[in-house]
């Protein structure tokens, strides 16, 4: 540890700004984190050449999520991407407060990657989808300005923020787990199933992940609060309460899914988004719009009844020297 703290010169190459700014040990922390995220995004991105039932689209949501937190943690660590900003709170002769943006930059990418990852278990729409990732820039966006505002109308847009937080956590949580009993309910009642197996429940489990990550987002609140909003601890200790939070979050959640995967049917979740044509390969030669059909050209014929095309059985006139016959 000690060679290690030799060697972390980062905030001398870049020096601090603030009268309450980061430390050496803050930055050795950081660089921790930033390189247990580079870690998580290798494995994460090495299991995507081996994926289960050949459906990649979690080990890519949560590698770009990783590499973007180690990309924000090591500019952080560096002592990179911050503002210094008025107190809005006194506190001795400290005037001035070191606010690390490159934070929200990453939640800004790691709050929708968590989002659509629950919504495709669960099974809501894009819409809802769509939505849930909007009230979730509103809350980053919202902390952020509070972040810059040296007045007490900060705690305006904190509010605002926290509100979208709240929605967003009904979303998560009530919304999903509806959408999910929905599809569930008609995956029993269709038995005609390509490969005849039975679908393992997965409201169970995403009742698990939604509350894990709902549970983890509702201390980031208190964490802004006593941080970059009311300034009141140092900015070493927001960066360690953010580093653990961000860590259980993103890393926890990741091998959560990696885990409780194993046991879901893509095919009935219709989760094809990476395969050649978002078709599985169990369907065979089945003809879809977006994969060719057979070699040859060949169109399997259309199951039902169909009625014939009306045949026109007139003669066509016969003609002689140019009078018809």
């Amino acid at each position: 540890m000690d060679f290690i703290q030799r060697r972390n010169d980062a905030l001398n190459v870049n020096p601090q700004g603030g009268d309450t700014h980061l430390s050496t040990g803050g930055s050795d922390w950081l660089w921790a984190v930033t390189a247990l995220f580079s870690l998580f995004f290798l494995i994460y991105y090495a299991l995507s050449f081996r994926p289960r039932q050949g459906e990649k689209i979690f080990h890519y949501l949560f590698s770009i999520a990783l590499l973007v937190g180690a990309i924000s943690y090591f500019a952080m660590a560096s002592g990179l991407g911050y503002s210094v900003i008025p107190t809005s709170l006194h506190r001795g002769s400290a005037l001035t407060y070191q606010i690390f943006f490159a934070k929200y930059i990453f939640w800004v990418v790691l709050f929708p990657v968590l989002i659509i990852a629950l919504g495709l278990v669960s099974g809501v729409s894009w819409a809802t989808i769509l939505f849930n990732i909007f009230l979730a820039w509103i809350w980053v966006i919202s902390y952020l300005c509070s972040a810059y505002t040296a007045t007490r109308y900060k705690w305006g847009f904190y509010v605002f923020g926290t509100v979208a937080y709240l929605v967003l956590a009904v979303q998560t949580l009530w919304a999903g787990r509806s959408a999910l009993r929905k599809s569930t309910t008609h995956a029993t009642a269709a038995d005609d199933r390509v490969d005849g197996t039975d679908n393992v429940p997965v409201g169970r489990d995403h009742t698990m992940l939604s509350g894990f990550v709902n549970l983890i987002w509702l201390l980031y609140p208190i964490a802004f609060a006593v941080s970059d909003g009311g300034n009141v601890i140092s900015v070493t200790k927001s960066m360690i309460y953010f580093g653990v939070l961000d860590v259980v979050l993103l890393c926890g959640t990741a091998i959560a899914f990696l885990i409780l995967a194993r046991r879901w049917d893509y095919g009935r979740m219709n989760l094809y988004f990476t395969q050649y044509g978002r078709v599985s390969s169990r369907y065979g030669n089945a003809v879809h719009p977006e994969k060719p059909g057979p070699v040859g050209g060949h169109v399997p014929p259309a199951t039902g009844t169909t009625a014939a095309a009306p045949t026109d059985t007139t003669a066509a006139p016969v003609t002689h020297g140019g009078a018809a016959v």
